[in-house]
Formats: C-alpha cells, sequence, structure tokens
C-alpha cells in the first residue's frame, strides 16, 4: 500500500500585471493557507517522503511550506504545470518504491481530474486543498486508473 496526497497549489496572486502564468506569486491568502495547511498535516500525523512540484512560483511556493514543515527538499517535475490527470498519475507511478507517502503539487483541473481518475471519486479542489489517497499497489509503477480510494480531502476552510 502506498499513500498519494495530491495537492493543488495555495490562492495566487492575479492583480500582478506584467508576470506571466508561470510566475505568478501566492497572494495574502495563500502565503496564511499554504503553511497552515502544512502544520495540521504534521499535526495529523501525516508521514510524508517525497514532495513533486510543478516549477510554477505559486506551486513551488506552496510546496517549500510542505517541505519545511516535514523538512523536506522540492523535487521540481515540469510536466505538472498545466498537467491532465493522465500526466500526474503518469509522474506518480515513477516515485521510487522507498517512498510511502508521497505528494504532489500541481493546479486545476488537473488534480481535481486526477483524483477522480484515480479514486473514480470526482472532487472540485479549492486552492490549498489537499487531497488523501490510499492506492493499492506496492510499486508505485503499478498505479493505475482506478487504482486507488479516496481518504480524505482537507481544504484551509474545514
Amino acid at each position: 500500500m502506498k499513500t498519494l496526497l495530491l495537492a493543488r497549489h495555495a490562492k495566487s496572486d492575479w492583480g500582478m500585471p506584467g508576470y506571466s502564468d508561470h510566475d505568478r506569486p501566492l497572494n495574502a491568502r495563500g502565503r496564511r493557507d499554504a503553511p497552515a495547511m502544512a502544520r495540521r498535516l504534521v499535526a495529523e500525523g501525516i508521514a510524508l517522503d517525497r514532495i513533486v512540484s510543478s516549477t510554477a512560483t505559486r506551486a513551488r511556493t506552496t510546496a517549500a511550506e510542505y517541505a519545511a514543515a516535514f523538512g523536506l527538499t522540492v523535487h521540481e517535475e515540469p510536466l505538472l504545470y498545466a498537467a491532465s490527470a493522465r500526466s500526474i498519475l503518469q509522474i506518480a507511478s515513477g516515485l521510487p518504491d522507498e517512498c510511502a507517502v508521497g505528494m504532489l503539487v500541481g493546479h486545476n483541473p488537473g488534480m481535481s481530474d486526477a483524483v477522480g481518475e484515480l479514486t473514480g471519486e470526482f472532487v472540485e479542489l479549492p486552492t490549498c486543498a489537499v487531497v488523501e489517497c490510499i492506492v493499492d499497489v506496492d510499486s508505485w509503477a503499478e498505479l493505475v486508473e482506478g487504482s486507488g480510494r479516496l481518504i480524505q480531502v482537507r481544504t484551509p476552510g474545514d
């Protein structure tokens, strides 16, 4: 069994002219929600082993808060930026097998769609949401559509 956390980046700032979509930073709410969600995961006893993030600024900044809380480094994956559900699950299937609990930090609609593809349960993820899924595999390479079960959806508003 493996645990996959699929996380949407925290709220980004749309009011900053001159930034490309890829380079948009977090806004004040995002800067507040990301560390709060990271602390919550630690307090709930999540034993996170690896964090893989989109290269977009808002995703990397969100992932950095999780990494700081868990004492991990962030592994950047350019293919997570604007990724489809299929791409997200393919990236998850490449996690190292010594990783029991992995987190991917990315964007919607891909993250919401990936939850649906993996578990058969479709959930619209607000910003900074983290979905916990159990995947019935011994090796991440065995992860396929329908091999997961949704355990919990965490949102900043919970």
